[in-house]
């Protein structure tokens, strides 16, 4: 498949997915759903793929919906939303943090309402200075979709949540920093060079193990203490059974740097 409103390549273990409508922001329309949906198919489909960089071209991340999909005429009869989600966000979220390595976003400019929310399924966020994150949902009498009343809680804590959401500030991409909501802040001119050089880092160590991480963490928001040690020990004999264990006990005996390969 030929992408038009995405680009998409694999390099050195990493599979890069560029936003690229610059245009209209990076808004999603139905074309993009479906590229952004085969690019992440293929990336898991592809055994050389070991990270997932997401970005976008332009002046913004992602602006979420592209409004002109969703005009409503005065005489209009009212558009279901829901179905929207159901077909194409909730299905992007649950991919994103399933998949069975790590994915890195790198937010060049504005990430407002599911460009935000999208931005913070991932599992390691860098942001461009120059970068905000925006729930502007409410500013369109909308509730924040895309996992943001799930995750934003938790990055930030219920009372900054509710604000978030109700108020629609702008934070700028340090005071994302500060509180949490992402890795880290970086040079606009560094931000791509330095999200790639931690894709490719990551590209090169135990991603099975990586990915048994991500399960852990992610069981962890609903898990009582007593079922997450039970997980814990489920989840490292599983770790321990691979070949990249082996090999990480072996190098560490042997002083010397150990070569992953993934399983």
């Amino acid at each position: 498949m030929s992408f038009q409103h995405i680009e998409y390549s694999v390099e050195q273990g990493v599979a890069i997915l560029t936003l690229n409508r610059p245009a209209a922001l990076n808004s999603f329309n139905a074309d993009m759903h479906l590229e952004v949906k085969d690019a992440l198919k293929q990336a898991r489909a592809n055994e050389q793929v070991r990270c997932l960089l997401i970005t976008g071209n332009g002046r913004g991340f992602c602006a979420g919906q592209d409004l002109s999909d969703r005009n409503v005429a005065a005489d209009a009869d009212m558009p279901d939303l829901g179905a929207s989600i159901e077909k194409n966000y909730n299905p992007l979220i649950r991919t994103l943090r399933s998949l069975p390595f790590p994915v890195i976003c790198a937010v060049n400019g504005v990430a407002a309402g599911a460009g935000a929310n999208i931005a913070f399924a991932c599992d390691i966020v860098f942001a461009a200075r120059s970068a905000s994150f925006i729930q502007a949902f409410c500013k369109i009498g909308l509730v924040p979709d895309s996992g943001g009343t799930w995750t934003l809680p938790r990055l930030v804590g219920p009372a900054r949540a509710t604000a978030l959401a109700m108020l629609g500030d702008k934070i700028s991409a340090e005071q994302a920093e500060q509180w949490g909501m992402i890795w880290r802040c970086v040079e606009d001119a560094e931000l791509l060079d330095t999200a790639l050089q931690s894709a490719r880092h990551l590209a090169t160590q135990p991603t099975t193990g990586l990915a048994l991480i991500k399960r852990a963490l992610q069981a962890s928001s609903t898990n009582t203490l007593d079922q997450q040690l039970d997980l814990e020990r489920d989840l490292q004999r599983l770790a321990g059974r691979t070949e990249d264990y082996r090999e990480g006990v072996a190098a560490f005996m042997q002083k010397r740097k150990p070569e992953f390969r993934g399983h």
